[in-house]
């Protein structure tokens, strides 16, 4: 192809037509973004609940170092996780290195900071506006981080589905523990950085339509829960969530 005109109508053409080879490079970077946040978010919803409300002595160290973990370089990320996953690493026993766990790992390792961050400060807000009626119903740390959380649980589905969009669109971490394998590793971003090199234009301009179509409908879905939950806040009904757990958490203690 020796026009962009001509790359484009190819690449319109391979969605539409559902090449299987797009296909599957499509399907393979959604399951391990997926699986990636699933398990970042398990970790990460509890982790930045209890940050959010606890205070203990070093707090300002940890968050700091959290903050620090926003920042880090994804290939950073793939250089430890690989260093972990080899032969002669820690967990080298698993067999992980260049596969689907081995993305997955360091895609929740790289997204593992950016949830706890932001649930952390979210919870914490909320702790200060609604802590003081938590504790004097009865409520302990872990009971009030786990309310905040059910209580928040619309705010932070805008969360967890910014944390699918900056897995989906990573590329150095994927690449330097999988490997690239056709048919195995290769996932949007690393496909668009090798057909691109190789010069086969259509394809990479077809994953990159596609990899922004799915940024744009997660970001569409972020603006669609934000707005629904401030029509709820303007109509009165949210606060009184926090309330109505409250005393279900301290009904279930007595």
């Amino acid at each position: 192809m020796n026009t962009f005109q001509d790359s484009v109508v190819t690449a319109f053409s391979l969605i539409t037509s559902l090449d299987p080879l797009l296909a599957s490079i499509v399907l393979r970077s959604l399951g391990v973004s997926a699986l990636a946040c699933a398990l970042a978010c398990s970790v990460g919803l509890l982790l930045g609940a209890w940050l959010g409300v606890a205070r203990f002595a070093g707090r300002g160290v940890v968050l700091a170092l959290l903050n620090t973990a926003l920042a880090l370089p994804s290939v950073v990320v793939g250089l430890v996780v690989y260093l972990l996953l080899s032969r002669s690493g820690p967990l080298g026993f698993l067999g992980w290195l260049f596969s689907f766990q081995a993305m997955v790992l360091a895609q929740a390792v790289l997204v593992l900071p950016i949830v706890t961050a932001l649930v952390r400060q979210s919870i914490e807000d909320a702790n200060a506006l609604h802590g003081e009626q938590l504790q004097s119903l009865g409520a302990g740390i872990a009971w009030r981080g786990m309310v905040l959380l059910w209580d928040e649980r619309y705010a932070l589905l805008t969360v967890l589905i910014a944390a699918f969009g900056r897995a989906i669109s990573e590329v150095g971490a994927v690449m330097v523990v999988g490997g690239n394998i056709d048919g195995f590793t290769r996932v949007m971003t690393t496909a668009i950085a090798l057909e691109t090199s190789k010069g086969d234009l259509p394809l990479a301009l077809a994953l990159g339509v596609l990899l922004l179509l799915v940024v744009l409908l997660l970001n569409v879905l972020i603006a669609l829960i934000r707005r629904w939950r401030e029509a709820r806040e303007e109509r009165g009904d949210w606060p009184t969530e926090v309330a109505t757990e409250a005393l279900v958490v301290t009904a279930g203690q007595r």
